[in-house]
């Protein structure tokens, strides 16, 4: 499986589901995971976007550990995929308004639990992705940069 495919497999995955669990590094070096709403970006196809509040809890464990995974798997959870990667935060106005027009209907508990906040966009850079197809056994792995 190629990069290109697999990119093309969590678009496919995201758009039936609409989630993922995202898992950051806690101060306390244990996993830190909670739902979020990833996408992929047309602008930037090889990355993996969501977005936040630049005072979150998440945002501040990313300025001190970049590392992440993404959990996302399909509504019949025929497909599991895996995504590890680093994350940089963006603010910027052309990256939020693509992340904006791309996901922002879907932020509603977003909005409702930062009112009036301002937002950063996570962007993971993918170092590498798994493909999991539970029913068949099947593992796919592709390494984004090695």
């Amino acid at each position: 499986m190629t990069t290109r495919e697999m990119m093309n497999k969590i678009r496919q995955v995201l758009e039936d589901s609409r989630t993922g669990v995202l898992a950051t590094v806690s101060e306390d070096g244990y996993p830190h995971m909670r739902w979020m709403t990833p996408v992929v970006l047309d602008e930037w196809p090889d990355g993996l976007f969501a977005v936040t509040s630049p005072h979150s809890l998440k945002a501040a464990q990313l300025e001190k550990d970049t590392k992440v995974e993404w959990l996302i798997q399909g509504k019949t959870l025929r497909e599991v995929i895996t995504v590890k990667g680093r994350v940089n935060l963006i603010d910027n106005p052309s990256v939020k308004a693509a992340m904006m027009e791309a996901v922002g209907q879907k932020l509603a508990v977003f909005w409702k639990i930062n009112p009036g906040t301002d937002s950063v966009v996570l962007e993971t850079v993918i170092e590498e992705a798994s493909l999991f197809i539970p029913m068949k056994n099947e593992r796919h792995t592709v390494s984004f940069y090695g």
